[in-house]
């Protein structure tokens, strides 16, 4: 292993101490990971905050076999040391990272297919929080869910991290975007963003809304993070020959619907999860970020929103923010 000079060998964390409720994020000092062959070790300047961290915290999301038991599913900051075999990295090198855990803390090692370099002219609490949404919007917008130019997409939670880069990168890549959001705030953030068209779904229902943007003809992709009742009404706002890729299930994992929909409107209806996903597969994510959207971020043509940066010591409070539901965009640990 290759290190630099001030590696220490203990380092602050935030453990869960309990499943519980945000309070049950305390810091502790443990020993710093140390980097495996294809492994490099990240000084973590700041890491992203994201809704399976909750999950986590909860009790309700453990970690995939391997992983640290740490909070944290991003993070950038700057090469600390080197496992065997790593030709692309250097010390110094100033990274962000997709991580299966452990970015909540002063240092975290990541297999080195899930780095990608700092997207030109970005801050390390920018970058921090890209790698989740971004990875997660491309794998299941345009790789799963076959976005294409032209083509609608709905996506609901269009105020939330996942929602907001949606928006940017299928306006980007030249779909017209639909959007549910919670509020009249967010509904404009969402326009502001690049959506066409921005419903607030505790004023109005979503599939008129849907049929009416789009002549009747309704999404040909979905992104769903809400489950539940959303599954039928989904069905019934999707296009013939529609996709809908399922996140998350806020809502509800359990939903009754009419699945005669599917045959005759010929859906789809898929999901996936990222965490659990082998380092090859999320390595080939990388590339393709790096290869199509990294231009985009070093221009702002994209770029993630960013709501809040709570030091690592109040995680709590972060976490606090994303439970009370009235966050737009990315909610960020300056770790220092």
């Amino acid at each position: 292993m290759a290190s630099g000079q001030k590696v220490p060998a203990r380092m602050t964390a935030i453990a869960i101490s309990e499943p519980g409720g945000p309070r049950v994020l305390k810091p502790e000092t443990r020993d710093v990971p140390q980097p495996g062959p294809g492994e490099i070790l990240i000084k973590v300047h700041a890491a992203g905050v994201n809704r399976p961290d909750i999950q986590q915290r909860k009790g309700a999301y453990p970690p995939p076999p391997g992983a640290s038991d740490l909070p944290g599913l991003e993070a950038s900051g700057e090469v600390a040391a080197l496992g065997d075999d790593i030709s692309r990295w250097r010390i110094g090198d100033r990274v962000c990272a997709l991580t299966p855990g452990g970015g909540y803390a002063e240092y975290v090692k990541v297999h080195a297919g899930s780095v990608l370099p700092l997207p030109a002219g970005f801050t390390h609490t920018e970058a921090a929080a890209v790698p989740e949404n971004y990875f997660t919007v491309w794998h299941n917008v345009f790789e799963r869910g076959g976005l294409k130019s032209g083509e609608t997409l709905l996506v609901h939670g269009g105020s939330s991290g996942i929602g907001t880069t949606a928006i940017q990168l299928a306006s980007a890549f030249g779909a017209y975007v639909i959007t549910t959001a919670g509020s009249k705030e967010k509904c404009d953030a969402c326009l502001k963003l690049g959506a066409d068209r921005a419903i607030n779904y505790r004023e109005g229902d979503f599939v008129a809304a849907v049929k009416e943007a789009t002549g009747g003809k309704g999404a040909n992709v979905i992104l769903d993070m809400v489950g539940g009742d959303y599954v039928a009404r989904n069905y019934e706002a999707a296009a013939i020959e529609g996709r809908i890729v399922q996140i998350a299930v806020q809502a509800g994992a359990v939903a009754s619907a009419d699945f005669s929909k599917i045959m005759v409107k010929r859906l789809t209806h898929t999901g996936s999860t990222l965490r659990p996903r082998t380092v090859e597969f999320k390595a080939a994510i990388a590339a393709a970020l790096e290869a199509q959207v990294w231009p985009l971020l070093g221009t702002r043509k994209v770029a993630p929103v960013m709501d809040m940066i709570f030091p690592l010591s109040e995680a709590w409070r972060a976490h606090e923010r994303m439970e009370e539901g009235e966050h737009i965009g990315k909610i960020v640990l300056d770790v220092g």
